[in-house]
């Protein structure tokens, strides 16, 4: 039976990472796992940890080490038998700490995008908050404009997009993930993939998990179609 391949992807907002997640998922057969998308479930289950998280949340700060950990990590002990892609976590040192404790890493993906590039992708960007579903104006439109392709729900422009937030946002986002891509360096399992457009970036993501993880595709995808 081929090993079990676990990685992260870490990358600043704008920086394509749901994007990446999913071509990597398809193309690789491992499960995108969405901190996002945890963190909602929860909410919507009204978990303890759930509870907790909303009022943050409700307040516009950030869910603190704590808490996300215990959103994230039952889930995880979920996944023993698969091999998975995690996003959005990670995003602090804490973080990265009570991860290693639980599982080991084989990659993790850093996207350093330029600041620039950042700020025009995040001014065109829009979400349906209940989902987590993020569009882009230029190159990932809704259908109609304004509206959620699959609900029908208004999208919003959140607050911390905005130009006057954001140099700010990316900022605070920089002080807080050097330590933990300095941590995933010293342990050897760090690669960091820079440009501006996502669709140069892939080709050599790929190239990377192709050395890999050359076993685990075939594999995965059988497993898939059963």
């Amino acid at each position: 039976m081929s090993k079990l391949f676990r990685a992260v992807i870490m990358g600043p907002p704008g920086s394509g990472k749901g994007t990446i997640s999913e071509r990597i998922a398809h193309s690789f057969g491992l499960k995108h796992l969405s901190s996002g998308d945890f963190v909602r479930e929860n909410i919507a289950a009204k978990t303890e940890a759930g509870v907790q998280a909303k009022t943050y949340i409700k307040k516009g700060l950030l869910v603190p080490d704590h808490v996300m950990t215990r959103l994230l990590l039952p889930r995880l002990e979920e996944m023993t038998k698969y091999s998975w892609l995690l996003d959005g976590f990670p995003r602090t040192l804490a973080q990265a700490k009570a991860l290693n404790s639980a599982c080991d890493l084989d990659v993790a993906i850093n996207l350093n995008i330029p600041l620039e590039t950042l700020k025009e992708r995040l001014r065109h960007r829009w979400i349906h908050p209940p989902s987590g579903r993020v569009y882009n104006m230029c190159f990932n439109p809704p259908r109609v404009q304004g509206i959620d392709d699959i609900t029908g729900d208004p999208l919003i422009q959140q607050e911390d997009d905005r130009p006057e937030a954001l140099v700010a946002r990316l900022r605070h986002y920089k002080d807080v993930a050097k330590p933990v891509t300095d941590f995933y360096k010293a342990k050897g399992i760090l690669y960091t993939f820079s440009d501006t457009e996502t669709d140069r970036i892939w080709p050599n993501i790929s190239t990377l998990l192709n050395t890999k993880i050359p076993t685990i595709q075939s594999d995965a995808r059988c497993a898939s179609t059963h």
